[in-house]
């Protein structure tokens, strides 16, 4: 036995009944195919890629049928209730493992990327699905990797001698029907949170739909965006050194679901101190991504607030710098319409790309017109989004937090399993 074998022994008393054995002591790993195994050449077959292959439900979910002449030679047999395991990495590492199942003939053949486990009578291939399936035992199969850097397998003598837990086959009958029944459970709970989350992530925006898509909104009044602010460019300045003249540059990577981000940033050296009063960044401006790959990050933009440390912020050449005239528009009203849905139908039609880059119109932005009610009106309402889009925060984070407890339940019901407390 291995010696992760002997820390599990132990580590925890199995149960009454239950023992320890080398997985090759109950399984075939890689059996060969049986001696005078024939079939016309036109047969199909069923063939198992290695995308057919769904850890999470433990199937080939989407075999492939070829023709038995197509797949004979140059790929794994495996035979019904064999037990498939991939043993590349990342394959391996994110659960390309899987029960063979309603073969074509019980026959059936799939990527030399997997190794085969075939279960003896003493074993149940679920059990040996569930058991490799936990996180433990995948990296622990990722440190026996053998073969070059991008060509990593696990070696067949892992599974052959590594150590598993086995009760008597009823037991096993009983805790593996517990665990799916429980699985189910967990899955229906995960499809039910992810609805709730998905809802929760929308509410900001149907906050924005209601107040800036309303018929009230349509009465408002109408002006361009550059009478109510002025539109600057950023700039990018030269390679840092230790001197004074070095100042954070703010990106597009730091602007992130509406919020200013300080992390990766970046330090660059901007000599002339006209450019760095000019370029630097104060409480209400807006930052606005201008070149982007992608089209939905094109245009997001957040709302600058002057952190603590009292250092310079500057912005780059890929974003816009947008600041508001407080006589005539709220910061934080601007902020909000920017990132409504009304305001990203006009930034899908001032797009255009460069060799795969995406950039916004900038002279085009800012003649956009938008709405301009009241700076009363404006308050208001900045007012009742920022208190509806921060409740709507504080529900998504706790539905996010309430959908990592049900990821780990899963797991969890596996350790309780092969602990015997199922």
């Amino acid at each position: 036995m291995n010696e992760s074998t002997v820390q599990l022994k132990e580590g925890k008393t199995l149960p009454d009944g239950w023992g320890w054995v080398r997985l090759g002591d109950v399984c075939m790993i890689n059996p060969s195919r049986p001696n005078g195994f024939t079939r016309l050449p036109d047969a199909p077959t069923t063939f198992a890629p290695m995308a057919a292959v769904d850890g999470n439900l433990g199937v080939i979910s989407k075999p492939e049928s070829r023709s038995y002449s197509e797949v004979s030679k140059g790929y794994t047999y495996f035979g019904e209730a064999d037990v498939l395991f991939a043993k590349i990495t990342p394959c391996m590492q994110n659960g390309k493992h899987a029960i063979a199942r309603n073969l074509l003939d019980g026959v059936g053949f799939g990527s030399t990327e997997f190794h085969v486990i075939r279960p003896s009578a003493l074993i149940l291939p679920e059990w040996i699905h569930f058991f490799i399936r936990q996180p433990f035992f995948l990296q622990e199969a990722a440190s026996y990797f053998v073969g070059a850097v991008g060509q990593q397998r696990v070696p067949e003598s892992f599974l052959a001698n590594y150590g598993i837990p086995l009760p008597p086959l009823p037991e096993q009958k009983r805790i593996a029907t517990k665990v799916q029944e429980l699985t189910k459970d967990v899955q229906r709970a995960r499809l039910a949170c992810e609805a709730q989350l998905e809802a929760a992530r929308a509410l900001p925006q149907a906050y924005l739909r209601q107040v800036f898509e309303s018929e009230e909104a349509k009465k408002w009044e109408r002006g361009r965006l550059g009478q109510v602010c002025d539109g600057d460019s950023g700039v990018w300045g030269d390679i840092p050194d230790n001197s004074q003249n070095c100042y954070v540059v703010l990106r597009s990577n730091n602007i992130q679901e509406g919020l200013i981000v300080l992390d990766d940033l970046s330090i660059r050296k901007v000599i002339d101190p006209n450019v760095v009063e000019a370029k630097s960044l104060r409480t209400g401006d807006i930052l606005v991504t201008t070149s982007s790959g992608s089209k939905n990050l094109l245009g997001k933009s957040a709302l600058f607030v002057q952190p603590l440390d009292g250092k310079k912020y500057l912005f780059s050449n890929f974003t816009m710098r947008l600041r508001p005239n407080t006589q005539a528009i709220e910061p934080t009203f601007l902020y909000f319409y920017l990132r409504s849905p009304q305001a990203k139908q006009v930034l899908m039609l001032l797009q255009d790309t460069t060799t795969g880059l995406r950039n916004l119109d900038r002279k085009e932005f800012i003649a956009q017109t938008i709405p301009v009610p009241t700076l009363a009106k404006q308050e208001q309402i900045a007012a009742e989004l920022r208190g509806k889009i921060a409740s709507a925060e504080k529900l998504k984070e706790s539905i996010e937090k309430q959908l990592e407890s049900i990821k780990a339940l899963p797991q969890a019901i596996l350790r309780k399993a092969f602990r015997g407390e199922l």
